[in-house]
């Protein structure tokens, strides 16, 4: 499956994606905000990550950026299953922070959602990242009040994290115009 958005292309990972996967993520700041991923992360975690099987129901996308150059990975999003709910993740590289990518693969994938018939979407963000806060609110997502603490591989521990939800109802029209394809 592929969603193309604005200014961004969304594509299942491939095994010959792991050296970019690994120069995008290789940055503390970005892995101690994700609950699963460790640090330092290494090859081996990149190409674990490149080569992991698609859910249909709960895909996982790299973010690229077409350029007259060739696309580049920025960065990671997916929807998952926690706890009996649909839960949302995703980070940006360092040097793409800031420009509202986030925020426009965000909204892609929420329009996947909907499309696949998922009612509702839930993400949290650890406490000591706004901005994640920021990009969720700005898409539609409303904080539920709950706080609770998260375990992070990279922190080696368990944070507060806030947890946030978007109701979908129950259409499955496309936000934002993204058009979908089928691999």
């Amino acid at each position: 499956m592929f969603i193309r958005s604005e200014r961004l292309f969304l594509r299942p990972s491939w095994p010959e994606d792991w050296p970019e996967i690994l120069a995008a993520i290789s940055d503390e700041a970005i892995v101690r905000h994700l609950a699963l991923a460790p640090w330092p992360y290494t090859i081996d975690d990149a190409m674990a990550f490149a080569r992991l099987p698609q859910d249909d129901r709960f895909p996982h996308f790299l973010i690229t950026l077409p350029t007259g150059a060739g696309s580049r990975i920025i960065g990671c999003i997916g929807l998952t299953s926690r706890d009996g709910d649909v839960e949302l993740g995703y980070w940006i590289a360092r040097e793409y922070w800031g420009q509202g990518y986030a925020s426009e693969a965000v909204q892609a994938v929420i329009g996947l959602a909907q499309a696949l018939g998922h009612r509702e979407v839930r993400a949290s963000h650890f406490a000591d990242n706004p901005a994640s806060a920021r990009v969720l609110e700005k898409v539609g997502f409303v904080w539920t009040g709950e706080q609770a603490r998260r375990f992070s591989i990279a922190r080696g521990a368990a944070a507060p994290s806030l947890a946030y939800v978007r109701n979908l109802g129950d259409g499955c029209e496309i936000a934002n115009n993204s058009m979908l394809r089928a691999a």
